[in-house]
């Protein structure tokens, strides 16, 4: 028994997988219909953006940090970018991803200043980037929302892409969105970033403590705009994805997603304090909560009692992840 706690000490991606098939064989036993691949390729699609902005509050959160403006960054990034795709007639896709993953590391880069040269707290600082973005888009940008009429088709096309169709019983086709493989080839990319560079150790190194970090030979300069930067361009890219996936651009979504998106990660194994984490952990975090959010719908749950649940999730997972620091600090 306590060879399996100190497995689950270790690896808490374990833990998480197990919570996901648990909750997967009990909706699944509720209503058959979760088994239908519509469905699974509905939840896969659901954890693209989330997936990607949760990497994004990953590498701050192992850094020892906390990112609260990654919602308001993406939304700045998206409805900056398809502005100006509409306003210069340009329907392209590689340059309107590199510009709204620019002006995310830009902004991103803002956070770092902040937090290194002037020694302010990350929520802090987070907190009041985020609240000026959005309302600098608010006010000053415009408030209109971008229909699907206006909205460059290619960047449409590029998202209503499918790499995988499965005939269903009722005789429909089930198509897997091949954003999914963009969310994938982002997380291999983090993770390698994580775990086989000195960059990646040096995040790892900063949330057991920035001056023990600064005292083996990381550059905590370097790494802190590097790790808000990378940060803020994944929430731009994200940002401009999200647009091209629910064909509209809104300067006022995905308020009140930090939630959503922290649960995730912390449900992930991520631990609060910083120093602990992991990619798979984080993506099985995702996709936990998508399900649990999605088994919700097809309960007939209130929206309201969703989010008691979500928070209820971080409050669960931040005391386990106290719970197993404890432990190995004992």
């Amino acid at each position: 028994m306590s060879g399996l706690a100190n497995a689950l000490r270790r690896h808490p991606e374990l833990m998480v997988a197990a919570v996901l098939v648990l909750a997967v064989v009990v909706i699944g036993t509720i209503n058959p219909v979760f088994w239908q691949p519509s469905n699974l390729f509905s939840l896969m699609r659901a954890s693209v953006v989330t997936g990607i902005l949760a990497l994004a509050v990953l590498l701050v959160m192992l850094s020892g940090g906390i990112d609260v403006s990654f919602p308001a960054f993406a939304i700045a990034a998206m409805y900056l970018t398809i502005k100006a795709m509409i306003a210069w007639g340009f329907d392209g896709v590689i340059l309107p991803f590199l510009m709204a993953s620019g002006i995310g590391l830009g902004l991103g880069l803002v956070n770092a200043a902040f937090v290194h040269y002037l020694r302010m707290i990350p929520l802090i600082v987070t907190l009041g980037t985020g609240t000026a973005v959005r309302g600098f888009i608010l006010g000053v940008v415009g408030t209109s929302q971008i229909n699907i009429g206006q909205m460059p088709p290619q960047l449409i096309d590029f998202a209503r892409g499918e790499v995988l169709h499965v005939t269903q019983a009722d005789g429909s086709v089930a198509g897997l969105s091949s954003m999914v493989l963009v969310y994938a080839g982002l997380a291999i990319a983090v993770h390698l970033l994580l775990r086989h560079t000195m960059l990646g150790r040096g995040i790892y190194a900063m949330g057991g403590g920035v001056e023990a970090a600064r005292r083996v030979g990381f550059n905590i300069r370097r790494t802190t705009f590097v790790i808000y930067g990378l940060a803020g361009a994944l929430a731009g890219f994200a940002g401009l994805l999200h647009g091209a996936m629910i064909w509209t651009a809104n300067p006022r979504d995905m308020v009140g997603l930090e939630l959503d998106v922290i649960a995730a990660v912390v449900l992930g194994g991520a631990s609060i304090f910083g120093g602990r984490g992991s990619v798979i952990g984080t993506m099985l975090g995702v996709l936990t909560l998508v399900v649990i959010t999605n088994s919700l719908i097809i309960l007939g749950v209130d929206t309201t009692w969703q989010r008691v649940v979500v928070g209820l999730i971080v409050i669960a997972a931040t005391a386990v992840t106290a719970w197993r620091d404890r432990k190995r600090l004992a």
